[in-house]
């Protein structure tokens, strides 16, 4: 059908043939995307190697689950909801955004299976599509130029906001969805004027608005508004490819990438160098990250990858407490320190030490390796491995700081942090002769066999409350029947806090020691009522038996009837859960602990706001009992105002370390005789039926 216009393809002004701008805007436009993209590149080459190439089924399908489909953006509904309108409007229109560079230069031409019935249909959705983002396009700019949401601020510390440059991209593409409809409106607007069937236009989208407001203009009006909205929709589409790779808004191509190179193994911590065996460690000549350089190209990915939008800081602990770490800046400060040392014009720049460049030494040694920043990202960006290298560069140095070297010694002397002696490990369960009467424990160090090994870890050994916790867990596995034992002194901390504080050579020390021990012992599972023993079992050590939490072993034995409870409701006590950080994020278990607190008859539990994967760190975590961080307020006294908020006057947690901050926080908080903090097994314990 002849057109109603002249198309681009076809146009001139003054005599000049616009196909010469449809010829010349793509090719300087790409030449330019490319040349910057050379740039961006850079880094990665210089960076250090990353096993992402394995798995690809469950690759492909995160892509489709947290890319395509968005997965993680409703989290926070409002900004979740424009983000998807945004990302689904720009799927859809890519096909219309290609055809649009060829149309210009090829008149007739038709995006391959779109020219029958599916075209008219791909059209339909697709001007719907462009309304939808516009409107999209106008929400987010009302937010980030009126409302500004909290997790937006940028700290005068960390520099100026970046409101400026979401505005401008915000304005750039709210131009291609004006311009793309104006060529399509002026179009339809020239065929009504001409008597001619007009292309079907959506109804009430932006291109059937135009087309009904310009019926009446002049065919001259009409023809200049096609070719100009033609030609800026050009100029737009490839200044906004080469904006890209300038700012945040780099994500929008990397993170396709990002999302496929996830880390999918959570809880492990990646090795010191991939390629590099662990007995061949010591033969390396520096450990961790000291320069940007140490960082590992998926790492790099990830600084090009981060949107800015502060999601990851928003749910951080210890951003919340006042701690001087906010996990956005982690990337964004990466981010910028690789575009100025990889500048786009000039010589690349020395490398820089980036502890006591971008980062400050508190700045690393405040996270808590919790997990709340990588679960919330949508883009799947990584910070704990990030925070473990930094950490590993630092004490390879010999910087750690002075409230861990005492407890780092003690492991490595000891194979505990409190540096008590190696027999006294087991004497929660020899030496106290009433818990002796009622529950014998085998202790394998001379010799024996059991079918499941008690792995106790150093708190449970040795702390006096904690060791409550490990009577109470005995007493459950007697009571279920399990033949199990102990490796008293035998066992070494599990390594779990000292390979995440940057002490690898420690950790693979108490790995080897703990694996010979637990071996030897011919067990055929491992059982530990501490989710940082779990984790390092499990995620951390190789070549073991099943490792298994004991929570699940109390649900297997309630519901096979061989441990019984008995309750009436407890009155005037009103529980909650608090997910430990290493048993729920970092191992999914969120379920399993929950169905053994409603097991309890009668017991009345209420969630908290923050709870399973949004659950809020204690602060505790091994190691981070000994530091002393700077900080407004402790986290465990935020948990348990959250507690208190949620109608709860007992927290159930299933974990030591959350036990001790938990109880303390309590104390510090005034809530002595109000509030109240147990073990999960101390809980079930107290309601075995007799």
């Amino acid at each position: 059908m002849e057109p109603a216009l002249i198309p681009p393809a076809e146009a001139a002004v003054l005599g000049i043939p616009t196909i010469i701008f449809s010829v010349l805007i793509p090719v300087a436009g790409v030449a330019l995307f490319a040349y910057i993209m050379a740039k961006r590149i850079a880094p990665l080459v210089f960076s250090n190697p990353d096993f992402r190439f394995d798995r690809i089924p469950e690759r492909v399908a995160a892509v489709f689950k947290l890319w395509l489909a968005q997965w993680k953006q409703p989290r926070y509904r409002l900004a979740g909801v424009i983000h998807i309108m945004l990302f689904a409007g720009f799927i859809i229109l890519s096909i219309r955004s290609s055809s649009l560079v060829v149309i210009g230069i090829y008149n007739d031409f038709v995006f391959p299976g779109l020219g029958g019935a599916l075209g008219h249909v791909y059209n339909f959705f697709k001007d719907y599509a462009a309304t939808l983002v516009l409107v999209a396009a106008l929400m987010a700019a009302w937010r980030r130029g009126i409302t500004k949401p909290k997790r937006y601020d940028v700290p005068e510390k960390y520099g100026k906001p970046h409101t400026g440059e979401a505005l401008f991209v915000l304005a750039m593409i709210s131009g291609l969805m004006i311009t793309e409809s104006l060529f399509e409106g002026t179009e339809a607007a020239a065929a009504v004027q001409k008597g001619l069937e007009p292309e079907f236009i959506a109804p009430l989208t932006l291109a059937w608005l135009f087309k009904a407001t310009m019926t009446a203009m002049p065919e001259g009006g009409l023809q200049a508004l096609h070719v100009i909205a033609y030609y800026i929709h050009d100029l737009i589409f490839f200044s906004f490819l080469c904006f890209l790779p300038l700012g945040k808004h780099f994500h929008v191509i990397t993170s396709l990438f990002n999302v496929y190179f996830l880390k999918l193994d959570k809880g492990a911590v990646k090795p010191v160098k991939w390629g590099v065996d662990d007995e061949k460690l010591d033969e390396l000549e520096s450990f961790g990250v000291k320069t940007f350089e140490d960082f590992t190209w998926k790492h790099m990915l990830d600084f090009y990858s981060c949107a800015d939008c502060g999601r990851c800081s928003d749910q951080c602990p210890a951003n919340a407490v006042g701690r001087p770490l906010s996990p956005r800046f982690i990337s964004i400060k990466a981010r910028d320190y690789a575009f100025s040392h990889y500048p786009l014009k000039g010589r690349l720049k020395e490398s820089e030490p980036l502890i006591g460049g971008i980062y400050e030494e508190d700045e690393i040694w405040s996270c808590t390796t919790c997990g709340a920043c990588e679960e919330e990202c949508p883009l799947m960006i990584e910070y704990i491995d990030k925070m473990v290298d930094l950490r590993r560069g630092m004490v390879d140095e010999g910087n750690v700081p002075q409230s861990l070297q005492k407890p780092l010694s003690a492991l490595e002397k000891r194979g505990n942090p409190w540096g008590k002696m190696e027999k006294k490990r087991a004497e929660w369960a020899t030496k106290d002769k009433e818990f002796k009467a009622e529950c014998e424990v085998k202790v394998l160090e001379k010799g024996g066999d059991a079918e499941t090994l008690f792995f106790v870890d150093s708190i449970s050994s040795y702390d006096d409350r904690i060791i409550q916790i490990t009577q109470s867990a005995a007493r459950l596995l007697r009571t279920a029947g399990i033949d199990f034992g102990v490796l008293g002194k035998l066992e070494k901390d599990s390594g779990h806090e000292a390979r995440r504080f940057g002490e690898e050579m420690l950790f693979q020390t108490l790995k080897e020691m703990n694996t010979e021990a637990i071996l030897a012992t011919g067990a055929r599972r491992i059982v530990t009522a501490d989710p940082h023993a779990y984790n390092a079992l499990k995620k951390d050590y190789s070549g073991l038996p099943p490792v298994l939490h004991i929570s699940e072993l109390i649900a297997e034995a309630i519901q096979s009837g061989s441990i019984r409870l008995n309750g009436n409701g407890d009155p005037g006590k009103v529980y909650t859960y608090h997910d430990p950080c290493y048993l729920g994020r970092h191992n999914n278990m969120y379920d399993i602990p929950r169905d053994v607190l409603d097991a309890i008859p009668g017991i009345q539990r209420v969630e908290m706001e923050k709870s399973r994967d949004r659950s809020f760190c204690c602060g505790g975590g091994g190691l981070m009992l000994f530091y002393e961080p700077i900080e407004e307020q402790r986290m465990g006294q935020l948990r348990v105002e959250m507690a208190k908020a949620a109608g709860a006057n007992v927290i159930v947690t299933a974990c030591p370390f959350c036990m001790v901050n938990m109880e303390d926080a309590i104390k510090t908080s005034g809530l002595e005789g109000e509030m109240e903090a147990i073990d999960l097994v101390e809980l079930i314990d107290r309601h075995q039926a007799a």
